[in-house]
């Protein structure tokens, strides 16, 4: 099975930027996507199934925010819409598809870099969702928890560790959180199959042409409970898709 990752910042802006022809290369079993900035209704639900993929989403109350959505050629057994916490789930930051052998999450991290407020709810939010995946993982053992974490983990996962040691995404309590969850029983699986790769970044800034010089972030992860690491056989990111200031990952499991 390979699953993808893909923070298409605005699904409708995303559809008109190709992302039809790459899901189509893709070859993807299913793709997790974040940050759909639309409603339901605007989601193109009929094109994807057209495609094969059967599509939920999940979107946030204030329109043209947030939210996420899975695209699966199989339809799950079962489908969970957010964590329970209304303070979340109004903003449209988690969806969970299971199947008979693994379930599968797109979930969207808050980011903290718009001021003090955001960045006290993200950190947070942190802490409530490491919770419910740990409880979660008793009842699922096998889950891929998929999507924009909006932190860097340790400092090859960033172009310039030094000048954004103090900005949100690289701060020293979120990379610390970063740690806590992974020893809380979960695998980075790009950083499993591909520990010492350096340059392997997943969004760049729009300013100053930060993509074409690679200078970007890796904010995006697809995480495995540790009791799947045997089944991973395939991790990557694909920097040439051109659809989002994010650019699709993907793990493969056997």
């Amino acid at each position: 099975m390979k699953i993808y990752s893909y923070n298409v910042n605005g699904i409708r802006a995303a559809m008109g930027k190709g992302f039809m022809q790459w899901l189509e290369e893709s070859n993807a079993d299913v793709v997790c996507i974040q940050e759909t900035k639309a409603q339901p209704d605007q989601v193109p639900s009929l094109e994807f199934l057209s495609a094969g993929y059967f599509c939920q989403c999940f979107s946030a109350e204030k329109k043209g925010y947030s939210g996420v959505a899975i695209l699966s050629k199989k339809e799950p057994k079962n489908i969970q819409m957010g964590m329970g916490i209304e303070k979340y789930d109004r903003e449209g930051r988690m969806i969970r598809f299971d199947y008979d052998d693994v379930s599968i999450v797109s979930v969207y991290h808050p980011s903290g870099t718009s001021g003090e407020e955001r960045q006290n709810f993200k950190m947070q939010w942190l802490e409530d969702f490491q919770s419910y995946a740990v409880e979660l993982q008793k009842q699922i053992p096998n889950i891929i928890f998929c999507g924009d974490y909006n932190i860097c983990h340790e400092a090859i996962d960033i172009h310039d560790p030094k000048g954004n040691a103090k900005n949100s995404g690289f701060l020293p309590e979120e990379r610390e959180w970063m740690t806590r969850f992974l020893d809380a029983g979960f695998t980075d699986s790009f950083r499993f199959l591909h520990p010492e790769e350096k340059d392997a970044y997943s969004w760049w800034s729009y300013r100053a042409n930060a993509r074409a010089k690679n200078k970007g972030w890796r904010i995006d992860y697809c995480m495995t409970s540790n009791i799947m690491k045997d089944r991973i056989i395939g991790a990557g990111i694909n920097p040439n898709a051109m659809q989002s200031d994010h650019c699709p990952i993907y793990v493969e499991i056997k």
